[in-house]
């Protein structure tokens, strides 16, 4: 019995000095690796000041989710606080910490990910406005330079140490890991092109839908956000639940799915400000895509 015993103990104590190291571990490597530098030389863009530019970037800013992440007057708000993870963004306007920013700082932070000292600016989603085109990125940050000063800084980040882990082995990836930082921007949809439309307001759904929009388990997410949809048209995906345009346009502007039940993390905020003409081309994009993965999540 004391020889089972004795086992027992030295098991206990090997699990709780393998859970030391990989503690250990994530806490050293996750540091390194947030602080580790991404070379970037980014062309800078033209900043407008012209009241059509201006309302062209308050459309953006409105309705592609930055508005979930920095508040409709730029503040920063706490959009993720569950135990695990604490994400609150920083104050954008001129009174923040991007009050220094040069246009290229802005090219750098919102298209590559990666803050004024070459660090990876962890949570923000920049494979989202990787490809977005110089008018729209450069008319997006006229509109935010152009809100009223807000106090303060803003931000906090908590890792809990598991997500820490994950961050450090590469399950959770930030946006500069995952961005092809050799790609040009994009240019404008063609007149008239409305899958090419419908895929250039798609990349806001990359982040947690995958760059296939096949969904799954959104990584680092917190442990009870359920696994993003599948927006191809595979048999059982989600897309099916929509008959046409309107349906989908219903969804993304109640967060409510055709049968009324609700739909859990999306940011419907921005998306109840996406205009007609982007959602029916958004719809029209997914249902025109070749069918990717199993039916997923249900977001």
């Amino acid at each position: 019995m004391r020889k089972i015993f004795k086992i027992a103990l030295w098991g206990l104590g090997g699990i709780a000095v393998l859970a030391g190291g990989a503690a250990a571990f994530g806490q050293f490597a996750s540091e390194r690796k947030m602080n580790r530098v991404v070379a970037l030389n980014p062309a800078p863009v033209s900043i407008p000041s012209d009241d059509v530019a201006l309302a062209r970037g308050k459309y953006l800013y409105e309705s592609r989710g930055c508005i979930d992440c920095h508040a409709r007057d730029g503040a920063g708000r706490t959009f993720i606080d569950d135990g695990s993870l604490l994400v609150r963004g920083p104050n954008i306007t001129l009174g923040g910490p991007t009050s220094s920013y040069s246009a290229v700082d802005w090219v750098r932070s919102i298209r590559h990910g990666v803050a004024p000292s070459g660090k990876p600016l962890l949570i923000m989603p920049s494979e989202d406005y990787a490809r977005m085109t110089d008018a729209d990125l450069g008319a997006m940050v006229a509109y935010i330079r152009s809100l009223p000063v807000q106090a303060g800084d803003g931000r906090e980040l908590r890792l809990a140490l598991p997500v820490r882990f994950a961050y450090a082995i590469g399950v959770v990836r930030d946006a500069a890991e995952k961005i092809d930082h050799s790609l040009p921007p994009a240019e404008p949809a063609p007149e008239g092109d409305v899958l090419a439309a419908g895929a250039y307001a798609a990349q806001m759904c990359q982040g947690c839908h995958g760059e296939s929009f096949a969904g799954g388990k959104i990584p680092g997410g917190p442990p009870d956000w359920p696994a993003a949809a599948n927006l191809t048209p595979v048999p059982g995906g989600a897309m099916q639940a929509y008959r046409d345009s309107a349906a989908f346009a219903a969804m993304m502007r109640s967060g409510k799915r055709p049968d009324g039940a609700a739909i859990k993390v999306m940011p419907f905020e921005s998306l109840a400000e996406l205009n007609d003409t982007e959602l029916a081309a958004m719809y029209a994009y997914f249902r025109s895509l070749a069918p990717a993965g199993k039916p997923a999540g249900g977001k």
